[in-house]
């Protein structure tokens, strides 16, 4: 697992999940160019978990690092959901936010983030109805922040506790492989479920991240964790 510390006397932190197929790698210089984009943020820690290697049924079994297996290809409103793979990636997420607690990180002070898959598995450890409702050490029910970059929501109902967390969205109007149309579907859904304070934004890109995104999210970020010191 990839991490780098905070160097301010208010920590927190951004835990930030990849994609199908990638490694944290592949995101890892998230930590780099989002204090170049709004400075406040080299005062916070970067957690870049691993995926498991895991057969994709899309890819014919063949094994890859991912979160959880995937049976439909595009990823379209209304397919398939493996479980279990989001239920041990949430433990995942957990198992850090219980790490950075131990460092002394609240968790109100955590942000979840992720790209396609991992943006999924964000949404599902921050809102979802049975996950993400265990106490944490510092006592606190919220997390900061949620951050989806082309990802998709997999579950129908909120856990309640964490409605009132901030959640950033993003995607590509030209996605073809998570469809674009899952953002204005998960968002209406999240919003139908009581999770309020949601900022969607769409940019002229396929399944990858956009310039613009970044400067987005990287004010988006800024103001959660940080608007109050200011």
């Amino acid at each position: 697992m990839s991490s780098t510390a905070p160097k301010s006397s208010s920590p927190a932190a951004l835990i930030f999940l990849h994609g199908l197929g990638d490694t944290p790698a592949g995101w890892s210089s998230l930590e780099k160019q989002l204090p170049s984009l709004q400075p406040s943020l080299s005062n916070v820690q970067y957690v870049f978990p691993p995926a498991p290697t895991i057969p994709i049924s899309i890819n014919g079994g063949m094994r890859m690092p991912g979160w959880f297996d995937l049976f439909d290809w595009p990823v379209s409103v209304g397919i398939k959901n493996d479980e279990d793979g989001l239920k041990a990636a949430v433990d995942v997420v957990k198992a850090c936010v219980e790490k950075l607690e131990s460092e002394g990180i609240a968790k109100n002070r955590i942000a979840i983030g992720g790209f396609s898959q991992g943006g999924a598995v964000a949404l599902r450890a921050v809102y979802d109805d049975d996950l993400g409702t265990s106490s944490s050490a510092s006592g606190s029910s919220s997390y900061a922040a949620c951050a989806n970059l082309s990802g998709w929501l997999t579950f129908k109902k909120s856990n309640g506790v964490n409605d009132q967390v901030p959640l950033f969205w993003g995607h590509g109007s030209w996605d073809d492989k998570v469809l674009f149309e899952q953002q204005q579907y998960g968002v209406d859904k999240l919003r139908e479920m009581g999770v309020a304070n949601i900022e969607d934004s769409s940019y002229s890109v396929g399944h990858s991240s956009h310039p613009e995104e970044m400067i987005a999210f990287a004010k988006f970020l800024d103001s959660v964790l940080f608007g109050s010191e200011k």
